[in-house]
């Protein structure tokens, strides 16, 4: 015992120093290894080397004559076959190795068709320079209208400069029509040099518009509600594709690089006019309602799904402008959104903008009044948690995350039930994945209650030492990495008598088994910290461990053995338990008695054709009930 002690003292203070010389040695035996030199002539001679065993391999060629031979190597192609229109794919080449001497024949059967550049070309599917598909206008010639304020000039086609006089302000609002009307027209950004005057008059009017609406008061009327919202629809509304790669392959959010919009100029400034509008004092929200409906918001909902990150985060931050304003609205927009989530996570597995929907449902939960509803609860339970199981998780975890510590603020008695729920779906065997999990039960504990841990450190702690013992070195430093946590600490010390036999057997098998010396030290750390706080518990606990691993050593001596040479063994491995010999004994004799009554009673036998083979497996399945 005092023997375990010292080396656990010793390793833990020589674990420090020991892991960078360690890695620098790894580096070097790995380098030498893998042949790397950093001498150019070093590489230039073994590959002269590979080259000549590869010549004198393939064409049986003597060593004497690598040095003065030269063999000749012809590359001969077939000419470009031109595919048919009824041919998917029909690219063929032929690659022959021809050499000067009797063995010239065996080679030219060698035939590949390697691929061809050109092939690949001709079934590649074009990168999309849009993530959506607007309805273009079919009449784009604008003309210039007059500012609002001041002198402006227009350039027309000829590139002659024309003074247009300030408007009247009570022409204004007219001319607030006009230029809205101007924004409703769709122009082609594919073709960047088509419409160009046009698009900039319209990006221009749009900056006007926007610019009137933020420095004036009561200019916004009762007929330009539906004006608005009808140019926000026409600019913004529009059915979006499912996302594609370079090759037309299915588009991974996690390696590919999102499609931007190239028509972003003129929508970023339609999206900052309409919150502008929306945020101005005159903006009143009984007028706007007719027309900010429910369709409005499941089309703005749909629009969460473009590739464009910049859409996206402006589509966060207007509707939750209109969530703020619109409280007849706040109930159904919740609704939707829980739509969403429910069709990512059961049906399609793929949507862009979950994480700022879940940003808009952190700020809400935020929010939310005490005592939570059991509408707000359901949400949790339903679609919150249920949100862990999707496979491309990392792309919203930190916003989930934060949405679940929210509500454990808002009531710790949730804890139970969110733990729980994430013990139901922790990963198995995605290790990065696990690694988020570790984060967030992390977060939780910073704002679990010392009553709440009671109830989930047993299920909880169980799972954590499967982490410990796990072979992916980030999961098991990712959980020692908790006994820096001051929160995590305070609970292990104060609950050391239920957690410490749980995690023991984990950690001493991980002192001695695990691959990485990094994870090595960390549990000697940590069970360094054991024995300061509880040494006798601490010594309990090893003994119980020992005691532990003779038992499954007894029975898989017993598993490996037959008839009457099992209770034997038991027998003589069971002079060195301890308090669980009794039993044990016992136990061996009740199944004597059992066996030999079994064997009396030559009816069941004939029965069930039980030979002596499942005779001894029935003995061993008591045994292990017994245990």
């Amino acid at each position: 015992m005092k023997g375990f002690k010292s080396r656990v003292l010793s390793r833990a203070k020589s674990s420090n120093d020991s892991n960078k010389s360690s890695q620098n040695a790894k580096r070097k035996d790995l380098k030498e290894a893998l042949g790397f030199s950093d001498k150019k002539s070093d590489k230039g001679l073994k590959l002269k080397d590979s080259f000549r065993h590869l010549a004198q391999t393939a064409f049986s060629i003597p060593a004497t004559q690598t040095s003065t031979t030269s063999i000749p190597l012809y590359i001969t192609s077939s000419p470009k076959h031109v595919m048919s229109s009824a041919a998917s794919e029909s690219i063929s080449g032929d690659l022959s190795l021809l050499k000067h001497g009797t063995k010239a024949g065996a080679f030219e059967r060698l035939q590949t068709t390697p691929k061809d550049s050109t092939a690949l070309e001709t079934i590649k599917t074009p990168k999309r320079n849009t993530s959506s598909r607007f309805r273009i206008s079919t009449e784009r010639e604008l003309q210039k209208l007059p500012s609002f304020h001041g002198l402006s000039f227009n350039i027309n086609k000829t590139f002659e400069l024309t003074c247009l006089t300030e408007v009247p302000s009570n022409n204004r609002e007219d001319l607030f029509m006009k230029k809205l009307n101007q924004c409703n027209v769709i122009f082609d950004f594919t073709n960047a040099s088509m419409d160009i005057r046009s698009k900039e008059i319209k990006r221009e009017a749009l900056h006007e518009l926007l610019e009137y609406v933020t420095n004036n008061r009561n200019v916004i009327t009762e007929p330009i509600y539906s004006k608005v919202i009808d140019m926000f629809s026409t600019n913004l509304f529009r059915p979006i594709p499912p996302p594609v790669n370079t090759y037309g392959e299915c588009y991974d959010p996690e390696e590919d690089d999102p499609v931007l919009e190239v028509a972003w100029p003129h929508l970023q400034m339609v999206y900052e006019f309409f919150l502008r509008f929306i945020e101005s004092p005159d903006f009143n929200t009984n007028l706007a309602k007719s027309y900010i409906d429910h369709h409005f918001i499941l089309q703005l909902l749909e629009l969460f799904d473009s590739e464009d990150p910049r859409e996206r985060d402006l589509l966060k931050t207007t509707l939750h402008r209109i969530y703020g304003k619109f409280l007849t609205l706040r109930s159904f927009i919740r609704k939707s959104i829980n739509n969403v989530f429910f069709q990512f996570i059961y049906e399609s597995e793929r949507f862009n903008g979950i994480a700022e929907l879940l940003e808009i449902l952190g700020s809400i939960i935020n929010g939310f009044a005490l005592p939570l509803k059991d509408e707000h609860k359901s949400f949790l339970m339903r679609v919150l948690l249920p949100l862990h199981k999707v496979k491309s998780i990392s792309m919203y975890h930190p916003q989930l995350s934060y949405c679940i510590v929210q509500f454990l603020e808002k009531d710790p008695s949730l804890t139970e039930e969110v733990i729980l729920g994430l013990l139901r779906f922790w990963p198995k065997v995605n290790s990065t994945k696990e690694v988020l999990f570790l984060n967030e039960v992390e977060e939780i504990f910073e704002v679990m209650e010392p009553s709440e841990f009671v109830k989930v450190q047993v299920p909880l702690f169980q799972q954590l030492s499967k982490a410990i013992s796990s072979q992916h070195f980030q999961v098991a430093e990712r959980v020692l990495y908790y006994w820096n946590n001051d929160y995590f600490c305070n609970f292990v010390n104060d609950n050391i008598d239920v957690i410490l036999p749980i995690i023991f057997p984990a950690l001493y098998e991980n002192s001695k088994m695990h691959w990485n010396r990094t994870i090595h030290g960390m549990i000697y750390n940590t069970m360094k910290m054991f024995m300061e706080i509880n040494p006798a518990l601490f010594d309990e606990s090893e003994i119980k461990d020992k005691e532990r691993r003779d038992m499954w050593l007894a029975l898989e001596i017993m598993s490996n053995s037959g008839g009457k040479d099992s209770y034997d063994n038991i027998e003589i491995l069971s002079k060195n338990f301890r308090e669980t010999r009794r039993p044990l004994e016992q136990s061996i004799e009740n199944l004597r008695l059992d066996d030999h009554k079994y064997t009396q009673d030559t009816s069941i036998v004939k029965s069930t054709k039980i030979d002596s083979e499942t005779d001894n497996n029935q003995i061993n399945a008591n045994i292990k009930h017994f245990l």
